[in-house]
């Protein structure tokens, strides 16, 4: 490939679209599925549903779940989106809301890179429209200096938009969504045009209020969209099996080991983490003060694939207490004044008299010290 080269092949893309990496499940998905189809959408609402919540088709191709959590969940997302509100998922750090964002996008519109991130330098141009100024300056406003944004895109082409992280965008720049939520219309004053919305069109935002300096949502944008939360796992079953699922799905593309050996310690860290998060030991028979941070699901998937990379390429291949002892301190410990003190107490007084945990007890102590 030249050096100048934008395009890459799937096996040297790190992270493929949920488009690109599940194709053949969503090509299965469409080929078998006969249910009613919204406007410009791929596959049915059934189907979409299927597809996030994973089954076994008629002809025996299995769709791998996308999301862990309540059925009605994601079927009041798939169903808000078949309407013309925009959908709003929120929730906690860590409860794959990005994820449901993406893989929504890529089975209704087949296309999940239709992006605005959210952040506090997010401009009102990331989400109406920008200029190529040397075209603006030679021939003056025209479309053809107009840079449309992702949502500009989706509304000409009956797309879904993604906006990532509503809560982080300037409150002023949040309200852009207005007109175009509630008008479906998107008024460009300079050429004395607008962009319509056409069938198939609708956005969904991300947003959780947990972070600190996080904008609220004016009241008028919030009743433009309907609110679906994303619990965190319901049991420590359901966690593990979302923290090895999604482990696996990152080693396979960083060429880790599999995560089935180090089974045990996944379950160490999502016990972990769990009791700390809910302040209460698994048994319920202990209180545990809780640290500041979130402790989610997503930071267990970040520290058990570190610990597979660290017994990759400084161990035996095999998943063990002292690999993921570093990343369990560096996710609980984020505050050294006050959060060390918890971890301290958390390993002493439970980790410590915890059967068949010495191993791991030691592990940490090592790295704690």
């Amino acid at each position: 490939m030249s050096a100048g080269a934008v395009q890459t092949s799937g096996t040297e893309v790190l992270r493929p679209h949920a488009e690109h990496a599940f194709a053949a499940e969503l090509a299965a998905l469409a080929a078998q599925d006969d249910r009613p189809r919204p406007d410009r959408w791929r596959l049915s609402p059934w189907a979409v549903a299927l597809y996030l919540r994973g089954g076994t088709l008629p002809d025996g191709t299995v769709i791998t779940p996308k999301y862990v959590g309540p059925r009605r969940v994601v079927e009041v997302a798939v169903s808000t989106l078949a309407t013309d509100r925009a959908l709003l998922l929120l929730g906690l750090p860590g409860t794959a809301k990005t994820w449901v964002s993406e893989h929504l996008a890529a089975a209704v519109s087949g296309d999940s890179t239709l992006l605005v991130q959210g952040t506090a330098g997010t401009p009102e141009e990331a989400i109406r429209y920008g200029w190529n100024y040397a075209r603006l300056l030679a021939h003056g406003p025209d479309r053809d200096a107009l840079v449309p944004s992702p949502v500009m895109r989706a509304m000409a082409e009956g797309m879904t938009a993604r906006v990532e992280e509503l809560t982080r965008i300037p409150a002023d720049v949040q309200d852009t969504l207005i007109t175009i939520l509630s008008e479906k219309t998107l008024p460009i004053p300079e050429l004395g045009q607008e962009v319509q919305a056409v069938r198939g069109f609708n956005l969904i935002a991300t947003a959780n209020d947990r972070d600190r300096g996080v904008n609220e949502l004016s009241s008028a944008l919030r009743r433009r969209f309907n609110t679906v939360v994303l619990p965190l796992p319901e049991s420590a079953e359901a966690e593990v099996d979302i923290v090895t699922r999604r482990v696996d799905q990152i080693g396979r593309s960083l060429d880790l080991p599999s995560a089935p050996d180090g089974t045990d310690e996944i379950r160490r860290v999502v016990t972990v983490f769990r009791e700390l998060r809910d302040g209460m030991t698994s048994d319920g028979r202990t209180k545990v003060k809780s640290p500041s941070g979130t402790l989610s699901t997503a930071e267990a998937i970040s520290v058990v694939t570190g610990g597979l990379a660290l017994s990759a390429h400084f161990g035996d291949g095999v998943l063990r207490p002292g690999d993921v002892a570093a990343g369990v301190l560096g996710a609980v410990v984020r505050d050294p004044g006050t959060d060390r003190v918890v971890w301290q107490e958390y390993l002493e007084t439970v980790v410590r008299e915890r059967d068949g945990w010495q191993d791991f007890y030691r592990a940490c102590r090592e790295v704690s010290v």
